[in-house]
């Protein structure tokens, strides 16, 4: 985008949120935290399920590891969604590029890394949903479970485009235009004028006769001036 920096016009613009919301950048934020929702939000109602024992205990093969793993990166999900739709709205009106730049850098780096995690997250409660026994107590959180699982892959997808994005938005650059003061001129500054140099021709009309000089008239002949 020309003119801009990091995908934001000059620091100071008005912000706009119909515009805001129709950002690709910001579907994507907000459909990762209703991800994450689900995910947390279906493990803790449903989740746990009394299997031959008054204790209750994770739904995915009674693995308590993978129903906590879900639920922290879910959790860890959502806020980081609300922070970074805060950071998003801010943005426009940070105008240190080095500050622009971290915050590039931060989404990109954090999204890239939840990418990850969701991805282990899916392949953990894929693989102990599948060695599961099939018992009633199981079925009835059935739901919630193949919930868990799917809407972890979709996490996956929403934080590998949230992380294509923030690699857009670092390779845009900076227009350092958009910094610059306004109270320097844009173009080249005027040079100092130098001193008038003459032609190099001397003009004899302008020549002054050395003051105090006699002058002698020509037509008194003979006449010698005396001697003191």
């Amino acid at each position: 985008m020309e003119g801009s920096s990091f995908g934001a016009g000059r620091a100071g613009a008005g912000f706009d949120p119909v515009e805001f919301l129709k950002q690709p950048q910001t579907i994507l934020r907000i459909l990762s935290w209703v991800f994450s929702i689900v995910v947390f939000g279906s493990i803790i109602n449903e989740g746990y399920v009394n299997i031959r024992t008054p204790e209750l205990h994770c739904v995915y093969n009674s693995n308590e590891g993978a129903c906590n793993y879900a639920i922290s990166i879910g959790l860890i999900a959502f806020f980081a969604c609300v922070f970074f739709l805060f950071l998003d709205i801010y943005f426009p009106q940070i105008s240190s590029v080095k500050d622009r730049k971290r915050a590039v850098l931060l989404d990109m780096g954090f999204s890239g890394i939840w990418s990850f995690m969701w991805f282990v997250c899916f392949c953990f409660l894929a693989n102990q949903w599948q060695v599961t026994e099939k018992v009633p107590e199981v079925d009835q959180a059935a739901d919630a479970a193949r919930a868990g699982i799917a809407f972890s892959f979709f996490s996956i997808l929403s934080w590998v485009a949230l992380t294509f994005k923030a690699m857009q938005r670092y390779r845009l650059g900076t227009d350092m235009s958009l910094f610059a003061t306004d109270q320097f001129a844009t173009g080249p500054s005027p040079g100092y004028p130098g001193y008038p140099t003459g032609s190099g021709i001397e003009n004899t009309e302008t020549y002054q006769s050395p003051p105090f000089t006699e002058n002698v008239d020509p037509s008194l002949k003979g006449y010698q001036v005396p001697s003191y």
